[in-house]
């Protein structure tokens, strides 16, 4: 079952195409997504990526949590369910 990984700390430079590639190091991505801002259509500096197994994604969080990437220091660890949010 694929695991879903938060990533925070993103350069606004980082793309989805350098974010897979560079946790294609760590195993199989699944997908990679970097959360776009809808009024600037700029990076808001976070995104996920959902490695193929749990073993994939615990070496991803200790190859990446904490260390350089595109020039930031990036925090990775296991995504948590959204949270419910009041309609506006």
């Amino acid at each position: 079952m694929a695991k879903k990984l938060y990533v925070g700390g993103l350069s606004y430079n980082t793309t989805e195409a350098t974010l897979r590639q560079a946790f294609e190091a760590a195993g199989t991505v699944e997908s990679a997504t970097i959360i776009i801002d809808k009024m600037t259509n700029r990076s808001k500096g976070f995104g996920f990526v959902e490695m193929s197994s749990d073993e994939e994604a615990a070496k991803a969080i200790e190859m990446f949590n904490g260390k350089d990437l595109d020039g930031r220091n990036v925090t990775v660890n296991e995504a948590r369910p959204m949270a419910p949010r009041d309609n506006r």
